[in-house]
């Protein structure tokens, strides 16, 4: 284990790891720091839980040689359907309107993290430490010090912080948090089913809050439900029977037969966003950054561009020579991803506030909204290439290029 590092990543799940592949592959001398001993675990078991990936994501995720861990256990999204409750309006997204092979892929997490793992491990310039208690962070002109319980200090010219929405970088980094919570609670859990769901997405909004169903493979869907949080609670105390009853008045019965396989999990909704994003020797990636409401399913999605644009700011200036953990040089991650990210969490908001609620008059406007972006062709088309993450200043990473 080298005594002077590049960067230490703190966080080796989706984010941190691809950010570590990205910066090892292109020379640098990367740590990996983990509790939960990235890259090193048995292979998990199916928890229930799975992610959305777009199509921008997956070029970046393939790039880096993960996309081939998972590629077999994709499931392309096809179609999205979005509806509000039982309303006959509802707006159509489909494939063949952007010319693309699917707008996006659901993979199962226990298969994206295996596939994060084994690119951790086979790719030289990376150590990983774990497990390990991380104490401090202290940071010079030169770079940081990282200090843990009996273990020797580590130093790196800059720490990137992609370790969640509780993040340690952030809090010793004294950048401030702003978060708002929303009063709801995700429930999610894997469904199994009897028709086949032709690789079509589903979001119905009610007024607790948006009911996502998405395609996995083997005639199973993604259930990522928002209910208020004192009703979720009732829910989530239901045995299997009564339980499967309340989801099936939600889903409906296109599907058929329906047996609810592996866990359920749930978490309290917020809305949060750190002061800033770098500064000297540190930056924030992923939900240490931002994390949002689930309603577009967008979250990891937004971590990876972070992750693609932090990587091409270090990359680019290690090459010209620049220090990579300068303030100067950190501003410009700062600027390129301020935008994107404080939008997405703005429409992501804005869209949950609009629609969970049942006003007769917001709900009509509403669903005249749907309808006209469904008929309207260039509108319509803009907001498909902005969720498969194709719209703006695009690092290279996520046009399928090399650093």
């Amino acid at each position: 284990m080298s005594g002077v590092y590049d960067t230490a990543i703190v966080g080796g799940g989706f984010v941190g790891g691809a950010i570590a592949v990205a910066l090892a592959d292109a020379g640098l001398a990367v740590l990996v720091i983990d509790r939960d001993a990235p890259g090193t675990q048995a292979a998990p078991g199916f928890d229930g839980r799975s992610s959305a990936i777009a199509a921008a994501p997956r070029r970046l995720l393939d790039r880096l040689g993960i996309w081939r861990g998972v590629a077999a256990d994709a499931c392309p999204i096809e179609d999205i359907r979005v509806a509000d409750g039982g309303s006959p309006l509802f707006l159509h997204y489909g494939r063949e309107e952007v010319g693309a092979p699917a707008l996006g892929f659901m993979v199962e997490n226990r298969h994206l993290r295996m596939a994060v793992g084994a690119r951790l491990r086979e790719t030289g310039g990376i150590d990983l430490m774990a497990p390990a208690a991380l104490t401090g962070i202290d940071t010079d002109d030169t770079g940081a010090a990282l200090s843990f319980e009996n273990r020797p200090t580590v130093r790196a010219r800059l720490v990137i912080g992609a370790d969640g929405r509780g993040s340690f970088v952030r809090e010793a980094a004294g950048i401030g948090l702003t978060r708002r919570r929303y009063g709801q609670t995700g429930i999610v859990c894997t469904v199994a089913h009897e028709h086949p769901h032709h690789n079509v997405a589903h979001e119905h909004f009610f007024p607790a809050g948006p009911f996502a169903i998405l395609p996995l493979t083997r005639n199973r869907v993604s259930i990522v439900w928002t209910e208020r949080t004192a009703v979720a609670g009732q829910i989530l105390a239901l045995d299997g029977g009564p339980f499967l009853e309340e989801l099936a008045e939600r889903l409906g019965d296109f599907l058929g037969e329906l047996e609810v396989v592996g866990p359920r999990w749930s978490y309290p909704l917020a809305l949060q966003y750190a002061g800033t994003i770098a500064g000297p020797r540190m930056a924030l990636a992923g939900d240490a950054a931002q994390a949002m409401h689930p309603i577009a399913g967008q979250g990891l999605n937004l971590g990876l561009r972070d992750a693609a644009a932090l990587a091409e700011t270090i990359v680019d200036a290690r090459r010209l020579g620049l220090d990579i953990g300068a303030a100067a040089t950190l501003a410009r991650y700062e600027r390129w991803r301020r935008f994107d990210s404080h939008l997405m969490l703005a429409l992501t908001d804005g869209l949950n506030r609009l629609f969970s609620n049942d006003l007769p008059g917001v709900r009509g406007a509403r669903d005249a909204g749907l309808a006209l972006v469904h008929r309207a062709g260039p509108l319509k088309t803009y907001f498909m290439r902005h969720a498969m993450g194709e719209m703006g200043d695009l690092p290279r990473l996520l046009k399928g290029e090399a650093l």
